[in-house]
């Protein structure tokens, strides 16, 4: 009996010990790093929603990891095929194995599984979810490489100069990287160009298979007048936010990066917004964000001077430890837009560059025939006293045989004297003097599908137009310009009018 009860005693003493060290470590495991220790590098940038102004910028255009704020271009690019019809929000997406392998936060997703488009955008607006994400990047895109260049064509076209897109959900890439600048400026393009859908950026849950799926922005609901738009957290670029204010007729933009926790991030944007709420204007003068529009933000007290036309083309979690990736919602980042001053042309790819072999002409469509003219950077010799004015400059009555130089040493131009260019000039010499311009790409064959895809879209206003590529440098680099030439005003303004209700850019020219 002694030894009975001394081993039944023993075993008691030696499960209490057990059972206290499983919960030490389990409250080892849970307990958040210490914040004293971790110091990711930080960023910030308000932006008057109303005006473009600056109210505050902080290392606003050092280089940043978005961590899931990239979903909010993977929402753009969602939205934009929403709009235009060929995407429904109850249409089915699968989800592949790529996919469904992605690190948390994630809606567990398996091989095979379907997904609404309305629940994946709630899925990556409230749980930032990266299985979700990626299964949009295969379906809009074919593949995530193949959707992350179209992401960072987007960007290029909104005047996002320093941001460079690797995946579809913000998962750790040295190579993916942005700016605060840049962010605030998608937060505000998300915000002009889809009203409709922006709404989104402020559900804080959502039903999914029976169960509640809560969010993570504390700023919804806490903070009167935010509405929006996303949240980001990875080890390299600590909690991230951009989010936006609407109240009483004023419109703050804020983001921010590197907060140590979520909880010193969301104190960082409620102080940025006391601050500059009371210098916001209370009415809308800057124009909306859009593609292919030159963007700079205005420090005050300056005055946002008044955009001017430029006849030239202008090329994670609740708690403070979050799964890797993920992310908050919050809100879009204000920017303003201004003119485009003379003798400094930037050039960008208007939209992203169609996947190969997709055919943008119906299938008994007439092929366009397209020229391809090159830009000279010296001048050339004064026309001859019988010379006429043409479409794209003062030209002689017969063709005269010349060497056109390069204009950057690095893009070889060929000599223009061939026969295309020769007749597309001349054709062009009879013609009125307005012309319009689609998009601007770096492969010749992209400029050319943009022609006849315009072509199609516009056919009562093109078509009897001339199509012609025009080869420009920019810098170490050749773009290829795709334009329209022999239109009136009338003719030039209706076929924009008409291309720009199908998503294709259009600028008009005058001679």
């Amino acid at each position: 009996m002694r030894w009975s009860s001394l081993g039944l005693a023993v075993i008691v003493a030696v499960a209490a010990i057990s059972d206290s060290a499983d919960a030490r470590s389990r409250k080892a495991r849970h307990k958040p790093a210490a914040a004293s220790t971790y110091s990711p590098p930080t960023a910030s940038i308000v932006v008057d929603g109303n005006t473009g102004t600056v109210l505050h910028a902080s290392n606003a255009d050092a280089i940043r990891h978005p961590a899931s704020l990239t979903k909010m271009m993977t929402l753009y690019l969602l939205f934009e095929r929403l709009e235009s019809g060929k995407v429904k929000l109850t249409s089915d997406m699968p989800a592949s194995a790529h996919a469904a392998a992605q690190a948390p936060s994630k809606m567990g997703l398996k091989p095979g599984n379907t997904i609404k488009v309305e629940t994946a955008i709630k899925a990556l607006v409230v749980k930032s979810a990266n299985d979700v994400a990626v299964v949009i990047a295969e379906y809009l895109g074919g593949d995530e490489p193949s959707f992350a260049r179209m992401m960072t064509a987007k960007a290029r076209a909104l005047g996002m100069t320093h941001t460079t897109y690797r995946n579809a959900s913000g998962l750790p890439d040295d190579d993916q990287v942005t700016t605060a600048r840049d962010q605030a400026l998608l937060g505000r393009a998300l915000q002009d160009r889809f009203p409709n859908y922006f709404r989104y950026f402020n559900t804080r849950s959502f039903a999914y298979e029976g169960r509640t799926i809560g969010g993570h922005n504390r700023l919804l609901g806490s903070v009167d007048g935010v509405d929006g738009i996303k949240t980001g957290y990875i080890r390299a670029s600590g909690f991230n936010i951009v989010t936006s204010v609407n109240r009483n007729n004023r419109h703050l933009v804020a983001a921010v990066f590197g907060g140590r926790t979520a909880r010193a991030r969301d104190a960082l944007v409620r102080g940025l917004i006391d601050k500059t709420y009371n210098v916001a204007a209370a009415k809308r003068t800057a124009p909306p964000v859009a593609e292919g529009t030159a963007v700079a933000e205005i420090k005050m007290p300056a005055k946002p001077p008044t955009p001017v036309a430029d006849p030239r083309p202008e090329d994670v979690a609740a708690n403070d430890n979050p799964d890797v990736g993920s992310t908050e919602p919050i809100k879009p980042n204000a920017v303003k837009t201004v003119l485009v001053r003379s003798g400094k042309t930037q050039m960008a790819a208007l939209s992203e560059l169609p996947p190969a072999g997709r055919a943008l002409m119906p299938p008994h469509a007439k092929p366009t025939t397209v020229s391809t003219i090159a830009t000279v950077k010296s001048d050339l010799p004064p026309p001859p006293a019988d010379a006429g004015p043409g479409i794209l400059g003062t030209l002689p009555a017969k063709p005269v045989p010349q060497r056109v130089a390069s204009v950057g040493v690095s893009v070889p131009v060929p000599a223009p004297a061939s026969a295309p260019v020769q007749e597309a000039m001349g054709s062009a010499k009879s013609r009125s003097g307005w012309m319009i311009q689609v998009g601007a790409f770096p492969e010749e064959t992209a400029a050319k599908e943009r022609l006849e895809a315009a072509q199609t879209k516009a056919k009562a206003q093109l078509g009897q137009a001339e199509p012609f590529t025009e080869k420009v440098a920019k810098g170490e680099r050749a773009l290829f310009r795709a334009r329209f030439a022999g239109l009136d005003k009338s003719q030039a303004e209706a076929a924009c009018k008409n291309l720009k209700r199908s998503e294709i850019p259009c600028l008009l020219m005058k001679n």
